[in-house]
């Protein structure tokens, strides 16, 4: 097998369409892997579509036709050869050409085409041409032909197999991409080819570890074929029968592969090799971890449960929801993938759902994923829309789903299949049933197609139909009944409303916030720059997003009119709302049975749900996040008309000691007192009762409870921040400078709430240990700040709105 990479000297001109006049008649270099918008950008001739109103002047590009061209040298074929032209992915209405015969189309971003170039290719200088449809526009003509379908956005992504966040959502940008997205190559064989490997890795019930490896082979002659399965000194071989060969590989004693916090993560190499007349002609390598999964949905005297079962534990999944990590998706370099993986790990996540209006996560997203122990939810590609069930859209839909099947299942860290993101309710709850008039919405897709194919081609894993999703005839967003997703909460009521419900597993939840200070500046540069200004506004793609930040900030703190103060205000109320969600689910465990927050990361500068911002930089909801799902957690949750203290154990070990509860003022006094036994089982919660002179203050709005173990520590105020009688000024700080950057001493001298240190304020590349931090009167906090900025002004990291609190803010209602 030999095979040549097509990556270099290729070109991009536009060949129709709306292109503006100044811009006809150019041809610039091309990337390959790449994009349109990129290419257009390296060559000077459009400005970066993420700065300030960029992305509003660039709609033109929505309506272009483009063309790519290569030339290689390559040998004319051999008699017995065979030639395939192999892209891995075209984004994604194309024609390929190869010395200007038409070689086939394209009609889908989530998967691959192979084209027989035999008849085309040619001895010295060969021509590649790839040229590219509007997507907008073929979508269009698509729906007129298939009948238009409800959508939750204007343009019609549902009539076309492309990232459907390409078409813009509530938290991207519109910006359509095109271009060749995946490697492309020629491959070359006179012998046979793996055309197919798909590896099915169990464990027996005797902790023997087994491999059973489907091939299905591509072969160009009649020659006897072997496969032989390798790991390690273990072989297997197995004669091909006419076009496939299976062989089992049993590995006694085999390490179990765990979810992040049950165990370690040992992965095995698993090579699958071709040998025609016992030569070796092709081989395919894949790392496997040794693993069951399965989820737990046996109806129990609440409900139908919805908890992942690894290896026989039951798995509290604490974790988010995963959106492309960049708009134009061949800048997400495998080095990026696992910076955003360890920050996930960082915040004691053991869980990514990858949402499935993005693409089906990369092999460098996974393998980070399988090396750390964090699980992975894999939605197949349909999101918040009905989707036609008739050809040509449902031959595309099989083919992408059995080739992405067979791709992602080696690795151990893929533990579910879920049909569809939200396209269950649409049609039940969301008013859109009456639009179909008898046509065909996807239904079947996610009951019979894609069930059978994972049962067919992936049948160690789960399959779920939807998120969210009951069984049977229940509303598909029952708390009571398996998935749900919580957005009353951020669309219509406050965030304490969040106790509402105790679902059984909350796949989706969230609260909106800015990005961090320096990346907001980086990007947006209206003047002056206010929470209305329009740059600003066009990167909040939520609607009525202002609005419904403003709404949920007003029952807590004030809506400052300084941007500044917004800009900390609402990325405090943020990190409050999710705070609150999850320590209300994990107190609920094993009820609940899961909490993934929307949402980890951003694909471009925005004011979203995110966690962790485009710039890779966490805001302070990520801090928020990482105490919520620490291993041990207090917390102090209602429980049948009583205040009680839930201690959360996400251990192997049982928590046993004491924790010291103590009712004080702000200024330190202690008002009452009480030592409470903690005695928490491994993986369980425990309920502490709280004695009336802890829960019964004198001055409400001058004392707290505070409850410690150890690390673990639970603050109760008894009222809302913007009624509390707190010092504007509660502690004493110093900067040191230290071997990574700097550390600041704090000291409280008042009781201080959610103490965060804003350090990329003070240099862009400052990040700081922790946020956050409540601290009683007399209690001191030092804070690590990680930069390679020699600042010649360390007390910067002093200034008011960089290291600030909730009291400035709580009191500055006494200003407004």
């Amino acid at each position: 097998m030999i095979r040549m990479t097509l990556h270099d000297d290729w070109s991009l001109r536009a060949v129709g369409g709306q292109v503006p006049d100044a811009l006809a008649n150019w041809k610039v270099p091309a990337q390959v892997p790449g994009s349109t918008h990129l290419d257009l950008l390296a060559a000077g001739l459009i400005p970066d579509p993420y700065l300030d109103r960029n992305e509003a002047a660039l709609t033109w590009m929505h309506r272009v036709d483009w063309q790519y061209t290569t030339t290689f040298r390559a040998t004319g074929p051999r008699p017995g050869e065979r030639t395939d032209l192999v892209f891995e992915g075209i984004d994604t209405i194309a024609t390929v050409e190869l010395n200007g015969d038409v070689l086939g189309h394209t009609a889908n971003m989530h998967r691959s085409y192979r084209f027989d170039a035999r008849g085309s290719l040619r001895e010295g200088v060969n021509e590649l041409t790839v040229s590219l449809r509007s997507a907008l526009t073929h979508a269009e003509e698509a729906e007129a032909q298939l009948g238009w379908r409800q959508r939750a956005y204007p343009h019609p992504y549902n009539a076309l197999r492309k990232m459907a966040c390409s078409f813009g959502w509530d938290w991207g940008p519109d910006l359509q991409t095109a271009g060749i997205w995946k490697p492309v190559r020629l491959e070359r064989w006179e012998a046979g080819r793996l055309a197919q490997v798909r590896p099915l890795v169990t464990v027996d019930p005797d902790g023997t570890g087994r491999v059973d490896v489907h091939t299905d082979i591509d072969s160009a002659d009649d020659r006897a074929y072997t496969v032989a399965v390798t790991i390690g000194d273990d072989q297997v071989r197995t004669a091909v029968q006419h076009t496939s060969a299976r062989a089992t590989l049993l590995v006694p004693d085999v390490r179990l592969w765990w979810p992040l916090g049950y165990g370690d993560q040992p992965l095995y190499d698993l090579t699958v090799t071709l040998l025609a007349d016992g030569q070796p002609v092709d081989s395919v390598r894949h790392r496997i971890g040794f693993r069951t999964v399965t989820v737990d949905t046996e109806p129990d005297e609440i409900g139908t449960p919805f908890t992942f079962v690894v290896n026989g534990k039951r798995v509290f999944a604490k974790g988010a929801n995963w959106i492309p990590d960049d708009h134009f998706l061949t800048r997400v370099t495998a080095q990026r993938t696992a910076r955003r993986i360890d920050q996930a790990v960082d915040a004691h996540m053991n869980m990514l759902r990858v949402w499935g209006g993005g693409i089906y996560e990369s092999d460098d997203f996974y393998d980070a994923c399988d090396e750390r122990g964090v699980l992975v939810w894999q939605d197949f590609p349909f999101s918040c829309a009905f989707y036609a069930e008739e050809e040509p859209l449902r031959h595309e839909v099989e083919a992408e789903a059995r080739e992405n099947v067979t791709r992602l299942l080696p690795h151990p860290s893929l533990v579910l299949w879920n049909g569809n993101n939200e396209n269950l309710p649409a049609y039940t709850d969301w008013n859109w049933r009456d639009s179909l008039k008898g046509r065909s919405w996807g239904l079947g897709y996610y009951t019979e197609l894609l069930p059978g194919l994972v049962a067919e081609l992936d049948p160690t894993r789960p399959y779920a139909p939807g998120s969210p999703y009951s069984p049977g005839d229940l509303p598909p967003n029952d708390a009571h009944h398996g998935t749900r997703h919580e957005w009353d909460v951020w669309n219509a009521v406050d965030y304490t409303h969040y106790r509402d419900h105790v679902p059984r597993f909350c796949a989706e939840f969230g609260f909106q916030g800015p990005p961090t200070w320096t990346t907001l500046h980086r990007w947006i540069h209206d003047e002056p720059m206010t929470p209305a200004s329009p740059a600003l506004l066009l990167h909040q793609k939520a609607e009525d997003g202002n609005g419904k930040l403003h709404r949920g900030l007003e029952p807590h703190l004030p809506v400052p009119t300084d941007l500044e103060r917004w800009h900390w205000a609402t990325q405090l109320n943020q990190a409050r709302a999710v705070r609150f969600g999850l320590e209300h689910f994990r107190s609920w465990w094993p009820r609940t049975a899961g909490a993934l927050v929307w949402q980890l990361n951003d694909c471009w500068p925005a004011i979203s749900w995110s966690a962790v911002d485009s710039d890779e930089r966490p805001k302070p909801l990520y801090y928020a996040i990482r105490q919520a799902f620490t291993p041990r957690l207090l917390t102090v949750q209602p429980r049948e008309g009583r205040t009680t203290l839930v201690a959360v154990n996400d251990h192997d070990q049982p928590w046993t000691g004491t924790v010291l509860a103590t009712r004080q003022t702000f200024a330190g006094e202690v008002l009452a007192t009480a030592e409470l036994p903690l005695d928490v089982p491994p993986r369980s919660t425990a309920q502490l009762d709280l004695a009336d002179d802890l829960l019964k203050p004198v001055d409400p709005r001058s004392e707290v409870l505070v409850a410690a173990a150890g690390d673990a520590r639970a603050h109760h105020l008894f009222g809302e921040d913007r009624d509390l009688d707190y010092d504007p000024a509660p502690f004493t700080a110093r900067v040191l400078p230290v071997d990574e950057g700097y550390r600041i001493d704090v000291r409280a001298t008042s009781y201080v709430r959610d103490l965060a240190l804003l350090a990329d304020k003070v240099a862009p590349d400052a990040v700081v240990d922790d946020m956050l931090v409540s601290l009683p009167a007399g209690e001191s906090r030092s804070f690590l700040v990680r930069t390679s900025t020699n600042l010649h002004e360390p007390s910067a990291f002093l200034g008011p709105d960089v290291l600030c609190c909730a009291n400035l803010v709580a009191r500055a209602a006494e200003d407004l």
